[in-house]
């Protein structure tokens, strides 16, 4: 069997030079090889070579006697998991890493490559403590090295922010987020599913904010487990649970979810309505509206019904007639860092401007199904007030029967001053949940 570092260079090698997803090209290796008992050091070392890129790369700048652009994209990878290990993780002895890297450097590249990559490796080895110091790339102006981030989203957080938030959401960007599922209030209560949880071994605690959220700390194989079969739990984080919190539909309403896939907010709404109701779950792609039917058959959940529509065309048979709307928008996705580290370098600062034109014009089109009344959340996982409060504080100046509203959570959980405005932000530095925007408006009249 090919070691876990060979497995991790291979991942790394479809997500940097193929164009994978991360979480995709994650799971799917490790499906194709459950039996693997260092599937946790797999992710770890893919996840932290992502996370760490940029500084990994420009301590090969300052250690290699090649340009960086020279080196083979495959001897690249190797030295980046390489001195992620010498620097992260202290488990294995350092001879082991780079006689390995040597060898992987053998097999994957030509008889030059060895020499060149055991030189490297055993320099940045006899610095490690330097390059590990707060002294190493700590001025402000590289905070983007030594965080490992693009210029233009250190800029982006330091102008709307502040720095020293800037630092704190960096270095939060950088760990490991906790592990949360939902509970199916349908079929269990909270309590009931950690006991079974805890009589497999597991570790829980409930979450911090919503009552529907259970903390696993040790996560293993948890879609193996019969209860996950038998639909009792799902995997979400807890600040997209607080959406549907936000909203707070009740039973035998009319419910819109305008960007519903994979599901996750649609099945939820549909456990705190009983499922006695109507939600129509909307997406453009087929397969994605497939994702939220075999989630709702697992969950044993009725009350939806999907559908394919385009949320920036209007339908003009459900004006007015909607008691509840989600509009879920499509995002930049800056509040998942922590899960799909290669969103740093995927996104440009070109798109986050024509985001916010896409979601003005899907919370346009989704205001026109409101009755008088009828209650409109916008929500995304991004950090970047240009896709959040500009794009409701846009909307809400060129729509004046709308008005912001309280936001009250379930069991009086306050989060931040500004629920009493009427939108809630989370942030990973802060609340230790994913980056989360929404707002709660109601249609006057």
């Amino acid at each position: 069997m090919e070691s876990g570092r060979e497995l991790a260079i291979k991942i790394l090698n479809r997500i940097q030079n193929e164009g994978a997803y991360s979480t995709l090209a994650v799971k799917k290796a490790l499906e194709d090889k459950s039996e693997r008992k260092d599937s946790g050091f797999v992710r770890e070392l893919v996840y932290g070579v992502l996370e760490n890129q940029r500084l990994i790369d420009e301590i090969v700048k300052e250690s290699s006697s090649v340009k960086i652009r020279r080196i083979h994209p495959i001897i690249l990878i190797i030295l980046r998991t390489a001195i992620y290990q010498l620097l992260f993780m202290d488990t294995v002895p350092e001879s082991a890493i780079v006689n390995e890297a040597v060898n992987l450097a053998k097999k994957y590249g030509h008889r030059g490559t060895t020499g060149f990559v055991n030189a490297l490796l055993r320099g940045v080895s006899s610095k490690k403590d330097y390059f590990k110091s707060e002294g190493y790339m700590s001025q402000e102006s590289e905070l983007g090295i030594r965080y490992s981030h693009p210029d233009y989203l250190v800029d982006l957080w330091r102008i709307q922010y502040g720095l020293e938030f800037t630092k704190d959401l960096l270095k939060a960007n950088n760990s490991v987020p906790p592990f949360t599922i939902r509970n199916n209030s349908l079929k269990i209560d909270t309590t009931d599913l950690i006991s079974i949880l805890e009589a497999e071994g597991y570790e829980t605690e409930p979450g911090k904010y919503s009552k529907d959220c259970v903390i696993i700390k040790n996560p293993r194989s948890m879609t193996r487990l019969s209860a996950y079969n038998d639909g009792l739990f799902t995997i979400q984080d807890e600040a997209s649970m607080l959406v549907t919190e936000v909203l707070n539909p009740q039973k035998y309403s009319l419910i819109l979810d305008v960007c519903s896939a994979p599901g996750g907010k649609s099945t939820h709404i549909a456990q705190w309505i009983g499922d006695k109701g109507t939600i129509i779950a909307r997406d453009i792609y087929p397969h994605k509206l497939k994702l939220i039917e075999e989630l709702s058959l697992r969950l044993g959940i009725k009350s939806i019904k999907s559908e394919i529509w385009d949320a920036t065309e209007p339908d003009d048979k459900l004006k007015y007639k909607v008691d509840y709307c989600l509009v879920d928008a499509p995002c930049s996705g800056l509040g998942l860092i922590r899960r799909k580290p290669d969103i740093k370098w995927t996104r440009t600062s070109e798109e986050l401007i024509e985001l916010s034109r896409l979601q003005t014009s899907i919370l346009k089109t989704a205001s026109s199904y409101i009755k008088p009344g009828g209650i409109l959340v916008y929500s995304t996982c991004t950090i970047n007030r240009q896709e959040n409060l500009d794009v409701v504080t846009n909307f809400l100046r060129e729509n004046t029967d709308f008005r912001l509203l309280p936001i009250e959570l379930a069991n009086g959980v306050k989060i931040s001053a500004t629920q009493n405005s009427g939108y809630l932000e989370l942030y990973p530095n802060i609340h230790g949940t994913d980056g989360f925007f929404m707002a709660k408006m109601v249609r006057e009249g």
